[in-house]
């Protein structure tokens, strides 16, 4: 009996036309359609109540170069949407192009706030090169705009980039300034680290001496570098002058000059003084 009335009813189901089944189907997704746009009508509209208005923006992190009073002043009204509707990637570029700000990281907070954590540039550098005004190198290695009377008081070393900078420079010579400054330590203090388009490193200490590092890899730069300053008191306790100028840029031995007379250091070892004019 069962399995008669169970063939019965698949006969009588076969026997609906195709295109019936179809148009059923059809109706069937129009009205999930329907449900589903008035789902969404809804939701749109709740989110635009006024209760979901961006009512406050927290600011967290590194605030030392910027008044949270004024940031919020300005960037506050740039902030398009509500809670659902307001765009993070847009409100961090915003955030982001705030002087000082290197990071800003955005999310929301139920039920109406932002929260953005920011990260400000720690200058390490000033960053001159001839082609535009002077800029500041983070300790990231990143070159960024600022007012660089902010930093008026701090004392800066200034990297002197080639003239055409490629990005990577900036981080390069960063680098080289915090190897070579341990090594130059007992000359001196390095205001000025220079490299040129052909590969050549340059250094001026606080003193005004001018040494000339040369060409090469780090650690060739690095090796001669401490040889020279290794040797140096050896030629001072003969000749008892502050260092002017220095060459090191021979194979085998350098030139220096000291204020009131120069001397060049030969691979035998001899010197010879001469006199020059005192600077």
């Amino acid at each position: 009996m069962q399995a008669a009335a169970a063939l019965n009813q698949y006969r009588s189901t076969s026997e609906v036309p195709q295109d019936i089944r179809w148009m059923n189907a059809a109706a069937l997704a129009l009205v999930g359609v329907v449900v589903c746009m008035l789902i969404a009508s809804g939701l749109s509209k709740l989110t635009r109540l006024p209760y979901f208005n961006l009512q406050r923006v927290q600011l967290e992190g590194d605030l030392s170069r910027n008044n949270v009073a004024t940031v919020r002043a300005n960037i506050v009204p740039r902030m398009d949407g509500g809670f659902f509707s307001v765009d993070l990637g847009r409100a961090r570029d915003v955030f982001e192009a705030v002087p000082w700000v290197r990071k800003a990281v955005v999310r929301r907070v139920w039920p109406n706030e932002l929260r953005v954590v920011l990260e400000e540039h720690r200058p390490a550098a000033y960053w001159h090169h001839e082609d535009r005004d002077d800029q500041l190198v983070n300790t990231f290695g990143e070159v960024f705009d600022a007012n660089l009377g902010d930093v008026e008081d701090e004392h800066l070393p200034t990297l002197e980039a080639p003239a055409n900078p490629e990005s990577r420079d900036a981080a390069l010579m960063l680098n080289m300034l915090h190897r070579l400054t341990p090594v130059l330590k007992p000359l001196g203090d390095i205001e000025t680290l220079k490299l040129t388009e052909r590969g050549s490193w340059s250094v001026v200490l606080d003193n005004d001496a001018v040494i000339e590092l040369g060409r090469g890899g780090e650690e060739e730069v690095l090796a001669r570098t401490a040889r020279f300053v290794h040797t140096l008191p050896q030629l001072q306790r003969q000749y008892a002058a502050p260092l002017s100028y220095a060459d090191l840029r021979y194979p085998e031995g350098y030139a220096v000059k000291m204020r009131g007379l120069t001397t060049l250091n030969v691979p035998n070892g001899k010197s010879k003084p001469t006199q020059s004019s005192t600077r």
